[in-house]
């Protein structure tokens, strides 16, 4: 199995710039995408919190992305952004710079044996609902994970059952530098909720593997996880989806519902009421005050319980 600082390069970026993106607002590039300084990200996150990015890069290709950060400063801080679920954005904003894979990384389609096709900016839904179209199966449990190709892939993504790691084949990703590998899946080092992708990797493709199967059935299950979800938990709530990963033979929501966790407040931010498993932004909350409640309920469960929660949801940027 090969590490990380193993994978082949196959394709490099643009040569180097001695000078990146700064704060003294410099930008000695071009690009075709959007580019912008120090953009507002509360509104491209599920919690609808946090602060701004130092920059934000909205590339227009592959091929924009790719000469972007090879004329970054080594050691520029990168990170990507895909529909902002299982996200908290600090208040004082994201170091570096901020990817977020748009509509031009958004497609799926079946290109044989059962295997997808998709770009890292697309959703779980149409992923699964392309799938079913083409007549194959197993890939239904994405239409119930809150994100994009991207950041399942990272994270490892499961729900009702199953995860990444049983239909991904391998991922091309874009590494800091501009350099662009392909990484197989057993190369990821999966475990629950977690893989050996190194930081600043963006994930801009993947392939999965499902198996056939007929497109009413594949439907019948979409819908029910689809209700399922509906039923159980908040969704038309600014919430960040799953809160903490499910410790070993247990439950998280069990948890801190056993800690008298449910409905507790803290500034404008509450544990869901329907799902204890879920903090929500219920009143113009602060970033602080959702990382801050959820600190709280870990506190409180390990006092009950002896069990620390350990967070699903990402936290990025400065306090």
């Amino acid at each position: 199995m090969m590490q990380p600082d193993e994978w082949t390069v196959w394709q490099g970026g643009a040569p180097g710039s001695e000078e990146a993106p700064g704060t003294d607002g410099m930008m000695p590039f071009e690009v075709r995408g959007k580019l912008t300084r120090n953009a507002p990200l509360a509104k491209l996150v599920w919690f609808k919190s946090g602060g701004a990015a130092d920059w934000l890069f909205e590339p227009e290709d592959t091929e924009d992305l790719i000469a972007f950060l090879g004329q970054m400063e080594p050691g520029t801080p990168v990170m990507a952004l895909g529909l902002g679920s299982n996200l908290i954005i600090r208040d004082g904003g994201v170091p570096g710079v901020v990817v977020r894979l748009g509509k031009p990384f958004a497609q799926a389609e079946h290109v044989g044996d059962c295997v997808m096709s998709c770009g890292g900016g697309a959703s779980g839904i149409l992923v699964s609902s392309t799938a079913r179209d083409a007549g194959v199966a197993g890939l239904e449990f994405l239409r119930g994970i809150p994100g994009t190709v991207g950041g399942f892939v990272r994270m490892n993504g499961g729900a009702y059952g199953r995860e990444v790691a049983d239909i991904l084949v391998d991922c091309d990703l874009l590494m800091p530098d501009g350099s662009h590998v392909t990484v197989p899946a057993a190369d990821l080092q999966y475990s629950y909720r977690h893989s050996a992708l190194p930081e600043g990797a963006i994930v801009i493709a993947a392939r999965f593997k499902g198996t056939p199967g007929d497109p009413e059935e594949i439907g019948a299950e979409m819908d029910r996880i689809a209700d399922a979800r509906e039923q159980s938990q908040p969704l038309r709530t600014k919430t960040g989806g799953s809160t903490f990963k499910n410790p070993e033979g247990g439950k998280a929501w069990q948890l801190v519902d056993e800690a008298g966790c449910r409905g507790l407040q803290m500034g404008g931010a509450q544990v869901s009421e329907k799902h204890t498993n879920f903090l929500i932004n219920k009143d113009d909350a602060t970033s602080a005050d959702i990382e801050g409640l959820g600190e709280e309920v870990r506190r409180r469960v390990a006092e009950k319980t002896g069990v620390t929660l350990e967070w699903e949801i990402k936290r990025v940027g400065r306090p």
